[in-house]
């Protein structure tokens, strides 16, 4: 049976565009068999995505495609997607997707510390794995207003429900990472996890010092004790 140690999950390069057409029938299929649409790409839009070092691919020991996840950028870089996950039919339920979405991930903070990750999806599984990320679900009003963003929903089969909704709402979920808020959240748990720490050396102090004070009580009365023993 095979495992992740049967893939390779790297970021993709120039070695790797002769997979593009064979991901975007891929990324068609799939959307058609779960009834569900996505912004379509062409080959030549996955490979530049390649060329740039802006995508990650999962190939099996064979030398096979197994997966592929890209990033796009929208608002100036203000804002970062992580688009188009999809793993090959065959190399499903191996934990592939979630290693891709991870290492995607850790190239779109590499790429964009300072940006905002987020992401549209109507799988639970995706959902599932953002959380683990830190993303959190947010109303659709959190995510870009970059007009080439929503340009690429026109060709998914859900369009006319997000624009009779005035983009405000789809059959999507949104899910966004903020670094910003994410620090804060780090700063203020260093914050607690110190106070928590000088609670407790507080709590030790005084625990000595109330032991020392028993110490040093028993022995002056020991001392009473031979002072009058020594009398007798």
């Amino acid at each position: 049976m095979e495992t992740l140690h049967d893939f390779l999950i790297l970021v993709a390069d120039e070695r790797h565009l002769d997979y593009a057409e064979t991901i975007t029938n891929e990324m068609a299929e799939s959307a058609k068999a779960r009834g569900t649409g996505i912004a379509q790409r062409s080959p030549e839009y996955i490979r530049k995505k390649m060329q740039e070092g802006k995508a990650v691919i999962a190939l099996h020991k064979d030398g096979s495609w197994a997966g592929f996840c890209y990033i796009e950028t929208w608002g100036h870089g203000k804002f970062v997607a992580n688009s188009g996950l999809i793993v090959h039919p065959d190399y499903r339920k191996h934990g592939l997707a979630k290693a891709i979405k991870y290492r995607i991930f850790e190239l779109s903070r590499e790429k964009y510390p300072e940006s905002k990750i987020f992401g549209l999806t109507t799988g639970f599984a995706v959902m599932k794995i953002n959380s683990e990320l830190g993303y959190e679900p947010v109303p659709y009003s959190e995510l870009t207003d970059d007009e080439e963003f929503w340009k690429g929903c026109r060709s998914c089969v859900n369009h006319d429900i997000l624009m009779s909704k005035d983009r405000k709402n789809c059959l999507c979920t949104a899910m966004l990472y903020d670094p910003e808020e994410k620090e804060k959240e780090r700063k203020a748990r260093e914050k607690l996890d110190e106070e928590k720490l000088a609670r407790e050396k507080l709590e030790q102090i005084t625990h000595k010092a109330s032991l020392l004070e028993r110490i040093n009580a028993r022995l002056k009365r020991s001392a009473k004790v031979f002072v009058l023993l020594s009398k007798i």
